[in-house]
């Protein structure tokens, strides 16, 4: 997906020193994964649920974040969905492959974004799913 095909969209009051991922903080599919990422990421990336921090980010709809994740860097591009899972990753673990696959691979960002909707759509199954591995 090329920067230039679509706009960026943009917070007026980016978080200051580096992005900051906004999760559904009453999702314990949510809650989980962003334990683990917390333990791998250390002072990379801030975790925070959007029912705390979403006010500070009026430009994302509360109907944004129910859909979905919403990663926000320091610059103020916003990302949703599983582009921001896959910025998030890279920032967190500082593995970028799958973030360059997004960018450049045809199929892959439609592929992967039908993936994470197929998964939010279905939080409770893929919760009880990760708990068994």
């Amino acid at each position: 997906m090329s920067e230039s095909a679509v706009p960026r969209r943009r917070v007026a009051r980016p978080p200051p020193g580096r992005p900051v991922l906004l999760f559904d903080g009453e999702c314990g599919f949510c809650r989980l994964w962003v334990e683990r990422w917390r333990a791998a990421a250390g002072s990379r990336l801030d975790l925070e649920t959007s029912q705390s921090a979403g006010p500070r980010f009026p430009e994302i709809s509360r109907a944004e974040f129910d859909r979905a994740v919403q990663l926000i860097e320091p610059g103020g591009d916003i990302y949703s969905g599983a582009e921001a899972i896959l910025r998030a990753r890279a920032v967190a673990i500082r593995r970028s492959w799958l973030l360059a696959a997004y960018e450049r691979m045809p199929g892959f960002a439609p592929a992967a974004e039908a993936i994470y909707r197929i998964v939010a759509g279905h939080r409770p199954l893929f919760l009880r799913l990760t708990r068994l591995l």
